[in-house]
């Protein structure tokens, strides 16, 4: 049986102490905000993000040196027989491509997994890995089976401002400026590749019945087949805590068979886009023991 290591980057919300625990390795992701370079839970905390976002800082997103990429695989493979390396989704970033060419050099004692999640579905595919691993499957076997659930998961996000996806070219100034007039709360969605819209409601109490009844037809349908397999559902935020708490309690009642909402911070890579005070749920189908 291989010894597997399992590897990510920040994207999934795995903060390094975090990951120390579980026993894997966690890649920071790098920002530059007002021309200084950061790197995620190394240099740049949650609460100093959030500051330079909220004062209006130059803030832009990029992806790990591909030197800090191999490094750090050459690094586990001094340990281990094979990685199984699961960055963030293909389509909202080029460090999986840039990945998968690295590790064309590496005999196949490298997997990239590109399996389109980021955040807490990013979060819940590592647990997945990990259990994989310890039931024996190689790189591979592991890689091969998170592709093929790639499309059985959801993220649905609300927006508390515009702000952000107008800054960041997302949406037009007069489509923001409507939308703010109107007080629109957006609903985004994350299934597969790309964030896109899903609808638009006109109180945060609306959005929140919106992305329930979406994740409740998801989990019902698709993710869990009616049942048949395994499914969590996970709450992320940007700096917006308690209302996350608050959002978790109201999911209970709507889901009185889940044993526990696991509630984290959203990715800064997402939070930079969409600004603080968003709130997003999320259901995923996983493995069991």
């Amino acid at each position: 049986m291989p010894k597997v290591a399992i590897l990510t980057d920040s994207n999934s919300g795995i903060t390094q102490s975090e990951g120390r625990e579980m026993g894997i390795r966690v890649i920071p992701m790098p920002f530059r905000i007002n021309g200084v370079d950061y790197f995620e839970d190394i240099n740049l905390t949650q609460e100093e993000f959030y500051a330079k976002l909220k004062e209006g800082g130059d803030i832009s997103t990029s992806q790990p040196s591909p030197q800090d990429v191999t490094d750090t695989w050459d690094e586990l493979l001094k340990e281990y027989d094979q990685v199984v390396y699961i960055p963030m989704s293909s389509g909202l970033s080029s460090s999986c491509q840039t990945a998968i060419m690295l590790a064309d050099d590496y005999d196949g004692k490298v997997e990239v997994v590109n399996n389109q999640r980021i955040s807490v579905t990013q979060r819940a595919s590592i647990r997945d890995a990990m259990l994989l691993a310890k039931k024996g499957l190689n790189a591979k076997e592991i890689k091969d089976k998170l592709e093929a659930d790639k499309f059985h998961s959801s993220i649905y996000i609300t927006l508390d401002t515009l702000y952000y996806l107008k800054k960041g070219g997302r949406i037009t100034p007069a489509a923001a400026a409507i939308g703010t007039l109107l007080k629109i709360k957006p609903v985004l969605q994350i299934q597969g590749e790309k964030l896109d819209e899903f609808a638009k409601a006109r109180t945060i109490a609306q959005a929140k019945t919106m992305m329930i009844n979406a994740v409740k037809n998801d989990r019902e349908g698709r993710v869990s087949e009616n049942g048949k397999y395994k499914t969590v559902l996970q709450i992320a935020h940007s700096d917006n805590l308690g209302a996350a708490k608050v959002f978790a309690g109201e999911l209970k009642d709507v889901f009185p068979d889940v044993d526990d909402i696991e509630i984290n911070a959203l990715s800064l890579s997402v939070s930079c886009h969409i600004g603080p005070g968003a709130l997003a749920v999320a259901v995923s189908r996983v493995e069991t023991e």
